[in-house]
């Protein structure tokens, strides 16, 4: 029965368990450059016992993060710092993922915890590494005219469009220097290649636009160049938002056609979400997006990932026992809790504390004197 600690093998990297750490942007670099914070954030749940740790949207080019305070890997001095992470994940058993994105005409927004007199002077923006720039898209329409917080972005043309290819593919290359297992790219949330494949934002007329299959043009092309320049043991994944969840947009039997190209271009698993664009609105509930990743696993006959308020453990369980999803990812539910998996294990019956680190073991005491273990 497969269920969140059996074992999973894609390609030549075989996962401990079934639970990952879904990326999770901390607008705490600078420079793109990870510090401290990152390395105390993502080790954190290795320790507890998480099967793979993907690290937050990393932006392949400077003008695709999100806000100056994203991770970056668009030159090679940002691979050490990385590393340095990959390598303490890899000492606790977990494997290491890292998330390619280009934020395109959602970049260059502000840090929602800074406010303006934070960034009142030349010194307090140094500090905080404060940038900001013109973004880019598919179409020259801003994400949302009624927030200010987005500019209306340049369309891309021709040398834009390999400029973004050149840059998931160096990143790609330098996510391999730093030793990560997998790589995502982004192709949720409304970000880049998201906005490529939605009807809600991509209104070109040239060959990226229009009809389906020049809408996912581009992301089969950065799929691609990314799968020949990652090594070819190593595991791909690719994260779409399976539907706008709005009228006229990117629809779950679009998501189905476009999981079976990745596949056919060899990705590995489809890592499922939802939404991200002003017009998109879902209601928010445990599990709500379990569907997606089921619709797209049967449709596509490719392994998904769940993601979505799925911290309930018995839920979480039940969801691969029925074949719904092959990974639970937690985001909010592993910061209220890294030591999710080690709990869960517990509460599922098991009296094996092989998960938890040496140093931590002694938790088992713990445990037994307060009549916690499973009988």
């Amino acid at each position: 029965m497969t269920d969140l600690f059996s074992p999973i093998a894609l390609r030549d990297l075989t996962l401990r368990n079934r639970t990952v750490v879904a990326p999770m942007c901390q607008y705490s670099a600078i420079d793109g450059f990870a510090n401290d914070w990152h390395f105390a954030h993502l080790s954190r749940f290795a320790i507890g016992g998480f099967g793979l740790v993907i690290f937050e949207a990393t932006g392949v080019v400077a003008e695709g993060r999100i806000s100056y305070g994203d991770l970056g890997l668009w030159k090679d001095e940002q691979i050490a710092p990385l590393a340095r992470i990959v390598d303490f994940i890899h000492s606790q058993g977990a494997a290491a993922g890292i998330q390619l994105a280009h934020a395109g005409r959602k970049a260059s927004t502000p840090v929602s915890w800074r406010k303006p007199e934070d960034l009142a002077t030349e010194e307090q923006r140094r500090a905080a590494g404060y940038e900001h720039w013109q973004p880019v898209a598919p179409s020259a329409e801003s994400n949302n005219p009624d927030d200010p917080t987005f500019q209306v972005p340049t369309a891309l043309d021709k040398a834009g469009i390999k400029h973004v290819i050149d840059g998931f593919v160096a990143a790609t290359r330098r996510a391999e220097k730093a030793g990560f297992d997998t790589v995502e790219i982004h192709a949720a949330h409304g970000y880049l290649l998201n906005q490529f494949l939605s009807p809600l934002a991509n209104h070109r007329t040239d060959e990226y636009g229009g009809s389906l299959e020049n809408r996912m043009r581009l992301v089969l092309e950065v799929t691609e160049a990314v799968r020949a320049a990652w090594p070819a043991q190593k595991p791909l994944l690719v994260r779409l938002s399976v539907s706008d969840n709005a009228q006229g947009g990117w629809t779950v039997e679009d998501s189905i056609v476009l999981a079976r190209e990745l596949k056919a271009r060899g990705v590995d698993a489809i890592d499922c979400s939802s939404g991200g664009f002003a017009q998109g609105r879902i209601s928010a509930s445990a599990g709500y997006q379990v569907p997606f990743a089921s619709a797209v696993k049967k449709g596509a006959d490719i392994p998904t990932m769940a993601v979505g308020l799925l911290g309930d453990v018995e839920s979480a369980n039940d969801i691969l026992a029925k074949g719904d999803a092959d990974f639970i990812a937690l985001a909010r539910g592993a910061l209220n809790d890294p030591n999710w998996p080690v709990h869960a294990q517990r509460q599922l019956g098991s009296k094996d504390y092989s998960l938890w680190p040496v140093q931590a073991r002694r938790v088992s005491e713990h445990d037994r004197v307060l009549g916690l273990q499973a009988s």
